[in-house]
Formats: C-alpha cells, sequence, structure tokens
C-alpha cells in the first residue's frame, strides 16, 4: 500500500527554510532565507490538510491553486506542481518571496486556525518555480498562431508584465514603453535585494524578449513619445504606470535637509546594488551609513527602508508609528525580521515637526492613543497632550505611502479621466479608460497596493483587451 503523503500536519511541525543570523545577515543584501532541499519541501507541503474549502485560495487575489499543487510536491511531481502554479501566476517565485503570506493565503490557512501552525505556502511555492527555472521547463512562449495585431503597454512593472505574458500567449505581437532604463518597475528599483534579488526579474524580463515582445526603455510617454502616436502605433493600449509620486506632509521643517521620499531612497539603494553610479548615494545624501535613522510609516515600503538602512551600517534606526502593532497595515512577519535586525520600533508616536538648522537634527514627536472606530472600522489615532518629545536623527525618510501622478498632464492627454483620488478611471466590466481601445490596471487604477494584486489585474486587463478585439474583427467581418 502506498505511503499517504498528505495530512501530515499533525505529526511534522511547520519549518520554513533556513535563516541566516540576523548578525550575519545585518551585513550584506542577500536574501535571508536559504532554498528548500527537495525532501523538506516535500515534507512541508505534505502538511496540508486538503480541506474542503481551500480558504487560502479563497483570500488569494489570483485564486493560485494552492491545495493541488502542495498535493503534487508532497507527492515530488514537481513539474505538474509548476504547470499548475504557473497557470494562474505569472512570477510565483517573485509573489513566493515579497507576497504578504501572512495576510493571505497562509493567514488564512485552516491549520493555522486549529493551532497546528499554517503550511508554508509561500516558500513552496518558491522552491517550485525556483526548481522549474533551474531544470530548464520555463522556455519563451510560442504562440500557435499569430494573430497579426499588436498591444502597447506603457509600464514595465508586474501588471505591464503578466498582461504582455498573457497576450503573447494568445498571439499578439506586444510592445512594452518603460520610461526607466531597467524592465521591472518597483520589482527592480523599490524592493531591496533581501527580499527580492534583481536575477529573479531580470529573468523574467529576458524571457519576455525571447518570446518576441519588444521592450523599450528610457522611453517617456508625453515627452519623446505620445500617447497619441502609441495609439496610432497598435490596436490596444494598456496603460500599467503603477504610483509613484510620494505623499507629502504638512509640518514645520519638513524642507529641511535629509529628509527625504522612501523610493528615492530605495531606488539609490538598488542602484548602487546593481552597480549605478549613484551620486546622491556616493556622497552620502541618500545613504544611511553612521547616520541616526528615522523612518516614518508603518507599510511594507517602511520595512523595507529601516532594514536598509540598517545594512547600510547606520547607527541607529527608529521607526515611529502612529499605530500600533497590532493595526499597521505592513507585514507582522517584516516586522518581525526588523526587530531580529535591530530596529527599534516607536508605537503610538506621530512626528509633530523637524528640528534643525539647515539639516535635520531631529524628528519632534507626541504620544498617542487609539480612539474610536473610523467608518472603516480603523481606530483613530489621538494625540495624548503633554507627551512631546525629540528624536534624534541625521537622516528622515517619509515612507507614507504613494500617490498617483497626474497622467492627464503627463501624457498630454486631457480626455483620459481620472478619479477623485487621481487614479484612471476605468469601467471595470471592460478595464476601458475614458479613451476608446486604452485600458487601465494595476496600481494606476487601484492605488497602492500588492505586486500579486497588480498581476491579477494586468492578467484581467489582457482577457479584457483580448475581448474588446476579438468583438471588433468580428463586427468587422459581419460588416463586409
Amino acid at each position: 500500500m502506498a505511503e499517504n503523503k498528505l495530512l501530515k500536519f499533525v505529526t511534522t511541525a511547520r519549518q520554513m527554510p533556513e535563516k541566516r543570523p540576523a548578525a550575519a545577515r545585518t551585513h550584506d543584501f542577500q536574501e535571508i532565507y536559504a532554498e528548500f532541499v527537495i525532501k523538506k519541501a516535500e515534507e512541508q507541503a505534505g502538511r496540508c490538510s486538503q480541506c474542503g474549502v481551500p480558504f487560502c485560495q479563497v483570500h488569494c487575489p489570483l485564486q493560485n491553486n494552492i491545495p493541488d499543487w502542495l498535493k503534487m510536491t508532497a507527492e515530488g511531481r514537481l513539474e505538474e506542481a509548476y504547470e499548475l502554479s504557473s497557470a494562474t501566476n505569472n512570477m510565483p517565485e517573485i509573489c513566493g518571496r515579497i507576497c504578504p503570506q501572512d495576510r493571505l493565503c497562509e493567514g488564512n490557512c485552516v491549520i493555522e486556525q486549529s493551532g497546528h501552525g499554517t503550511v508554508t505556502i509561500g516558500a513552496v511555492e518558491k522552491f517550485i518555480t525556483d526548481t522549474a527555472w533551474d531544470r530548464g521547463w520555463i522556455k519563451p512562449i510560442r504562440p500557435q498562431r499569430e494573430l497579426g495585431r499588436s498591444i502597447g503597454i506603457i509600464g514595465a512593472g508586474p501588471a505591464g508584465f503578466a498582461a504582455a505574458e498573457q497576450m503573447r500567449a494568445k498571439g499578439y505581437g506586444v510592445t512594452i514603453y518603460d520610461r526607466y532604463d531597467r524592465a521591472g518597475g518597483l520589482l527592480i528599483y523599490g524592493i531591496p535585494n533581501f527580499k527580492l534579488e534583481k536575477p529573479i526579474v531580470e529573468r523574467r524580463a529576458e524571457r519576455l524578449i525571447e518570446s518576441g515582445i519588444k521592450i523599450k526603455l528610457n522611453t517617456h510617454v508625453g515627452d519623446n513619445v505620445s500617447l497619441g502616436e502609441i495609439r496610432a502605433s497598435h490596436d490596444a493600449v494598456l496603460i500599467a504606470t503603477g504610483v509613484y509620486k510620494a505623499r507629502e506632509m504638512a509640518a514645520p521643517g519638513v524642507g529641511l535637509a535629509g529628509i527625504v521620499p522612501a523610493m528615492r531612497y530605495l531606488t539609490a539603494s538598488n542602484r548602487n546594488g546593481l552597480g549605478d553610479v549613484v551620486k546622491e548615494f556616493d556622497n552620502g545624501t541618500l545613504n544611511a551609513r553612521g547616520k541616526k535613522v528615522v523612518v516614518i510609516g508603518g507599510g511594507d515600503t517602511a520595512m523595507d527602508c529601516v532594514r536598509t538602512a540598517v545594512r547600510q551600517g547606520a547607527k541607529s534606526v527608529t521607526c515611529l508609528y502612529r499605530r500600533d502593532r497590532e493595526n499597521m497595515p505592513g507585514s507582522l512577519r517584516e516586522v518581525a525580521h526588523a526587530e531580529e535586525e535591530g530596529i527599534v520600533f516607536a508605537w503610538l508616536s506621530a512626528p509633530k515637526a523637524f528640528v534643525g538648522d539647515r539639516r535635520v537634527k531631529g524628528v519632534r514627536t507626541i504620544k498617542m492613543r487609539l480612539g474610536a472606530a473610523d467608518a472603516t472600522g480603523r481606530f483613530v489615532p489621538e494625540e495624548i497632550a503633554g507627551s512631546e518629545h525629540t528624536v534624534d536623527a541625521d537622516l528622515v525618510i517619509m515612507a507614507l505611502g504613494f500617490d498617483p501622478e497626474d497622467l492627464p498632464a503627463m501624457f498630454g492627454e486631457q480626455a483620459l479621466t481620472v478619479t477623485r483620488w487621481g487614479t484612471l478611471k476605468i469601467d471595470h466590466q471592460t478595464m476601458m479608460t475614458s479613451l476608446p481601445g486604452v485600458f487601465a490596471a494595476g496600481d494606476i487604477v487601484r492605488g497602492a497596493s500588492l505586486v500579486v494584486w497588480a498581476v491579477r489585474d494586468g492578467r484581467d486587463a489582457a482577457e479584457q483587451m483580448h475581448r474588446y478585439l476579438e468583438l471588433g474583427a468580428a463586427l468587422r467581418t459581419a460588416a463586409e
């Protein structure tokens, strides 16, 4: 009788891949987790309870068929596991590394709720596709037939990548336009190497090129090419630019030198790691070495900043957040990593002013308490009178979130309609903007969100563009 490889959660404890000690990992930007060996991946996948209602799948934005590819992994059927995983996700190994699984699939795992510890879904997902790359199972896309129609995609981030891959598989010619000098968007310049090493992203871009997709870099729409020219060159266009405009705060001293937005800081660090000459990094402006660093914010970007500062050799790193640990928007797993690495969290603390002459020397801070819940259900922070104090700082990083840029002005296309939040307004059934044949997906529609949602939106937009073009072709045929 064959051994049952599943339902091992009672006898087998949850175990992540080996994690490098904090004292070792804070001196470099390498990923902090080792890779599973195959037997350990099989063992951990076998802890899945194969429950009748897979809440892990329900709470995944991509609706990944998690129980089935866990079952295949447990049974040693790795190539089948890869095929199933990649059927719903264009970049499983990236999501396996950077998704906040503790808030999504793993946070809703049935055996986690019963006290046995969640299945290590993200680590197994990463292992499956890394193995597929290593064994040569991942090939360039070769459509069964060429349709003779083309798609233009503005933005080489996760939404643009996902849409490009889906449209190329259907037989469309695809050209991606991006303003940066490397493809990948946030994956390249916004996320640090210790969470996502850049060759992981670069091989995805290379696969797209090998599949016949053109990627035009250093292309600023509205500057060296107009939106009208792109529309005229393609049968449909997708806008997937993401959101990069840093949110600002009004406070005395906010204009002092040494106060910088998070994305500018992270981009400088990532460019330096890629071997670029970054003047502001080299002269110390965007380098935390030897400095007292204060990061303001409580999301995943703030966690990226505090953990980057430690690796750059900061003298101290403090994170100010106006709510408590339980009410922060970022991944609690990331917070735990940061605490292991020596970051100090000043919970229930909010900045009131920045002190210094020309350069920042400190953050005037006030203690907060959580009051009544607002309309969204979140507790509203309230100031505690008389609790003001100053936190010393040589470098302050503002990680307050991101807003959309003014795309109608940037693209020189005022007919492109936006919402009151500045995001692109679309018909949510068709994903089309106010311009016929122009679609939009990802953060530029939903606001700053997760990479996994951008992948989902890119896939959905590809389906809607295909439907639009197929319908148009059918109507033209009927008219003839």
